[in-house]
């Protein structure tokens, strides 16, 4: 059985979400569903050749053989992450999530961009379920450091940022009323 929100529920839900403002970054709670706008990010570009022997250590650890292709920092919420992405030996696309920790890096998640009839069947039943759903125009799958993936969903016409986040853990799935940190 097919299903989708009305394009005008999804205007009218974020139109009434509170918005996050620099100043405190607070997330607004979940409405209908629907995530509100997430934190500022500052992000500038790196160039690949710029990173420092140890990041590049970590990311052929990570995913042996990965070729980079882009880097940008991005500082949100006192925390500074580089989103590095590239290619797989097989040619697939993946990016990294690097979470910057003093002086050191610390992976915090994988991700790719997968077919939502990919997804698996708990976690489209999970999103099919939930108040406001829709069916989304792309999909993450982010592979997370705890064996948890979590799944953000990008709403028709909203491809700045997720609109709904499941996460599968230990074959169960919840739509998570908050976005993930990363």
């Amino acid at each position: 059985m097919r299903w989708i929100i009305a394009p005008m529920l999804i205007a009218a839900t974020a139109a009434c979400s509170p918005s996050t403002t620099p100043a405190d970054n607070v997330e607004a709670p979940i409405a209908n569903g629907i995530l509100p706008a997430g934190p500022v990010t500052n992000t500038t570009h790196l160039a690949p050749d710029a990173l420092a022997p140890e990041l590049v250590a970590l990311i052929e650890r990570s995913v042996p053989g990965m070729v980079i292709g882009d880097v940008e920092r991005k500082e949100r919420e006192g925390r500074i992450y580089l989103d590095v992405e590239g290619k797989r030996p097989d040619g697939s696309d993946v990016e990294l999530d690097v979470l910057q920790e003093g002086a050191n890096w610390r992976l915090v998640e994988i991700q790719r961009d997968i077919a939502w009839d990919h997804a698996p069947a708990a976690v489209t039943a999970a999103a099919r379920a939930a108040p406001g759903a829709f069916v989304p125009e792309r999909v993450i799958e982010s592979t997370q450091t705890d064996g948890s993936v979590i799944y953000e969903l990008f709403a028709p016409g909203h491809a700045d940022e997720p609109m709904m986040e499941v996460r599968l853990r230990g074959g169960k799935a919840e739509v998570l009323d908050a976005r993930s940190p990363h």
